[in-house]
């Protein structure tokens, strides 16, 4: 199972659009796939004591992660970095083994002109602290918004075969470490 991940919990952010590309085309090669939107991060989960005991509602989340064969992150970047969401959702998932060997990969975008390039660099940080395995092919988006359309369609056909093409590597690169 392959899990992406929209990275963001800004109320009509563009990252999930692109993530629900990707599940999409996922789906469309006769591969599953979970798709987690940190939009549906439960409330309770910032507690502080969720350090300590993770709400139930959590558990899709965590067990998505740890049934998946590979992780598509698609991360904007706010800030010069990644949203604080994305770093807590990683805070609050099992250590070591939630990304441990995991094949993950990244999507970048942004409204500026380096499409994500400073929040993926910083993601891929705390994804190697956790031992994932990195696919080295990122795809950085920028002026995302004009990317899409009214309703939330890519509409752009280079971003298109970019990301078809980034997934596709990726989905290789999964099957090859799981042997």
């Amino acid at each position: 199972m392959i899990t992406i991940i929209s990275a963001s919990n800004r109320p009509e952010n563009l990252s999930q659009h692109i993530a629900g590309f990707l599940a999409r085309e996922t789906e469309a090669r006769g591969i599953e796939y979970r798709m987690l939107d940190l939009q549906k991060l439960p409330p309770e989960l910032m507690s502080p004591g969720s350090y300590a005991s993770k709400p139930a509602e959590f558990q899709p989340f965590q067990k998505a992660v740890l049934k998946a064969r590979g992780i598509i992150m698609v991360l904007p970047e706010y800030n010069g970095s990644f949203p604080g969401i994305a770093k807590y959702f990683v805070d609050m998932l099992q250590f070591p083994e939630s990304l441990s060997g995991v094949p993950s990969a990244f999507v970048g975008l942004a409204a500026g002109r380096w499409g994500g390039l400073r929040a993926v660099e910083q993601m891929e940080m705390v994804f190697q602290y956790r031992k994932a395995h990195l696919y080295g092919n990122r795809v950085f988006l920028p002026a995302v918004p004009k990317l899409l359309d009214d309703s939330g369609t890519l509409t752009d056909q280079e971003t298109r075969d970019r990301l078809l093409q980034f997934l596709d590597g990726f989905l290789g690169f999964a099957r090859a470490l799981a042997g």
